[in-house]
């Protein structure tokens, strides 16, 4: 059984106009509404890996993520789209592609506004060392507040390894130097608490079951030549080992804490 549900993109709303990517708010026929991350955009399938490996890695570990669900695109949403530019990522972005449940009335997470306590701060930072997320800082902290909760968006910045790909063993086994500019590093005095917390529950069946989320054509595709399984495997593995070495990344970020307080 997967763990994400399948829905069909029922109707384009508007775009949202973010960086390059142009995410985009669409209706499905489960009747909610989702934010659409397209295949045919920017980073294409690999950011689409990351957020469903990140958006479920967090899941795992309790910490608020909106739903992601596959969304199914049909080819005849690029026919009608009068904008040039979305009228190509629509046509470049039929099939499967990824969204996540839209809240609805969330605003931008301000570290200035709204201060997260030790243990979430520790356990998100925890997760964006594991995860080499190099997209939470005060310029794109990537949170939302929703119903006076802090709620994880956008990870397809992260596990950066796969845009080069050769080198995954040494990748898993590096500390996570751009966490001295995370949005929640002057909060994060628990990071070793939170390490043995989440070491205990991404275990290696945990991070399987995560893994074999990924569907098989988004693999294949996104590194021609390579086998589904040897893809699959490679993210399999590169999660254990960062999991198995977290001390690497829990020093690093215990060392940039220091050299900012």
């Amino acid at each position: 059984m997967s763990l994400l549900r399948t829905v069909n993109v029922t109707r384009y709303i508007t775009p949202l106009r973010e960086g390059g990517s142009l995410p985009a708010i669409a209706e499905a026929d489960d009747g909610f509404t989702y934010v659409l991350k397209f295949r045919g955009a920017g980073q294409g399938l690999k950011a689409l890996i990351a957020e469903l490996i990140g958006g479920e890695v967090a899941r795992a570990l309790g910490l608020r993520m909106p739903e992601l669900v596959f969304a199914n695109l049909d080819e005849a949403f690029g026919r009608t789209e009068p904008d040039e530019e979305i009228q190509d990522l629509l046509k470049a972005s039929t099939g499967l592609n990824l969204a996540l449940h839209y809240l609805q009335g969330a605003i931008t997470y301000d570290p200035a506004v709204s201060k997260p306590d030790a243990k979430l701060a520790s356990q998100i930072l925890w997760l964006d060392c594991l995860l080499t997320n190099v997209d939470r800082t005060a310029r794109n902290t990537n949170m939302l507040m929703w119903r006076n909760e802090l709620w994880l968006i956008d990870h397809g910045a992260a596990l950066y390894f796969h845009h080069s790909w050769t080198n995954w063993e040494e990748q898993a086994l590096k500390p996570f130097v751009q966490v001295k500019d995370h949005v929640l590093l002057p909060f994060a005095s628990e990071i070793e608490a939170a390490d043995r917390e989440f070491v205990s529950i991404l275990s290696p069946e945990k991070i399987k079951e995560i893994t074999a989320a990924i569907p098989a054509e988004w693999l294949t595709a996104s590194q021609p030549g390579a086998s589904e399984e040897d893809i699959r495997n490679v993210y399999t593995q590169f999660l254990r080992t960062r999991v198995g070495s977290s001390s690497i990344f829990v020093k690093q970020a215990l060392d940039a804490r220091a050299a900012l307080i």
